[in-house]
């Protein structure tokens, strides 16, 4: 008989934060429908790149909504609740939505975004960094 456990899971102590915070605010009223998305960003090759779990979109055309503003990427989805009579359900329904800062360098053209197996992943184009500050010479008034 072994003593160690048979199944042993890390999860990250803001995915459960977020999945009780979300927990709490579903039955207090319809007005707080919003939940957090999950992401995960990097720079990749010349470009942000920002992946969202967002599972069960049916129509990301209409369901998801990608918006960038005044150096923010905004993200917004709704996911409809399917009506059964028997069971349970422990998804998360109604609308989501992240907002993130994009790094120094983002561009607003040329912004991609696809969805595809419970993902939106957006990519935006980032510009050559320009130089921090420029000296300038000074010269004797005499």
């Amino acid at each position: 008989m072994s003593l160690l456990p048979a199944h042993r899971q890390h999860v990250p102590m803001l995915s459960d934060f977020n999945d009780l915070w979300n927990s709490m605010l579903r039955p207090a009223s319809p007005g707080f429908g919003t939940f957090l998305l999950r992401l995960e960003d990097a720079v990749e090759e010349g470009r942000y790149v920002v992946r969202a779990e967002i599972p069960g979109v049916e129509d990301p055309a209409k369901d998801i909504e990608v918006s960038i503003q005044n150096g923010q990427l905004a993200i917004r989805a709704e996911r409809s609740e399917r009506h059964v009579e028997k069971g349970r359900s422990e998804f998360s329904y109604g609308s989501f939505v992240r907002a993130v800062t994009l790094p120094a360098g983002a561009q607003d053209e040329g912004v991609e975004a696809t969805y595809g197996k419970g993902i939106l992943t957006v990519t935006v184009p980032l510009a050559e960094p320009q130089p921090a500050a420029k000296s300038v010479e000074v010269k004797s008034a005499e």
